[in-house]
């Protein structure tokens, strides 16, 4: 399964909000800095959908706002 994200960095709180059937929006609170926004994106989608961190993976838009997100 594929995801569409859209993420915004150094927001106030972590978020996740589903906006459509495969489409969220996510609220990171850390910079797009190293790696550290990609892995609390990874951490937040997995708390939310209730997965192991191990199941998803960036597939696209790793450096990008908008991201496809692949889910095993």
């Amino acid at each position: 399964m594929y995801l569409n994200i859209s993420v915004t960095t150094r927001a106030s709180k972590n978020e996740v909000i589903q906006i459509g059937d495969n489409t969220f929006k996510v609220y990171v609170t850390v910079v797009p800095e190293k790696g550290q926004a990609n892995k609390k994106i990874i951490s937040l989608l997995s708390e939310y959908l209730k997965i192991p961190k191990s199941n998803i993976s960036i597939k696209a838009g790793t450096t990008s706002k908008e991201k496809i997100i692949e889910i095993i």
